[in-house]
């Protein structure tokens, strides 16, 4: 599918410097739509939606936010800090909403694999099905979201 112009601003607000230091792309060079489009054909694949991504994420977080910094113990075998910092960031989509500026660090004890998401990740997932061009520092495939979260 073309991009169209619309696609094309929000692309620009995901660049380095504009919202984030680092941005959402990294050194992805495609279009903003391929990226979605194919972030969606992999869910699909999965038997999954960005919706359960998202809740799954969001679970973790409420709990890792209960331990005020401290790591926090989920079962069956998850280990969530979550680090505020102060502000919050727009929504590179521009559709009027913000989210607060929250580190959540999910160890999966069982594989020892370590992920960092914040809340606009979660946002950008569940709202808009975009979980980061190849190389941004907060992307992450959703099938390896998928299976770090065990929902595959």
């Amino acid at each position: 599918m073309k991009q169209t112009p619309e696609m094309d601003r929000i692309q620009q607000e995901m660049h380095p410097g504009i919202i984030t230091q680092n941005g959402f792309l990294g050194d992805d060079s495609r279009h903003l739509n391929d990226m979605l489009q194919e972030q969606d054909a992999e869910i699909q694949r999965l038997g999954l939606t960005h919706e359960q991504i998202a809740a799954r994420l969001a679970e973790l977080r409420d709990a890792g936010v209960q331990g005020l910094g401290q790591p926090v113990r989920v079962e069956p075998h998850f280990e969530v800090t979550a680090d505020s910092v102060r502000g919050r960031l727009p929504c590179p989509f521009m559709h009027g909403v913000t989210v607060g500026k929250l580190n959540t660090t999910i160890r999966n004890l069982a594989s020892g694999e370590t992920i960092t998401v914040t809340d606009l990740t979660i946002h950008l997932i569940k709202d808009h099905g975009f979980y980061g061009g190849h190389g941004a520092p907060f992307a992450i495939t959703p099938e390896h979201l998928a299976r770090f979260l065990e929902l595959t």
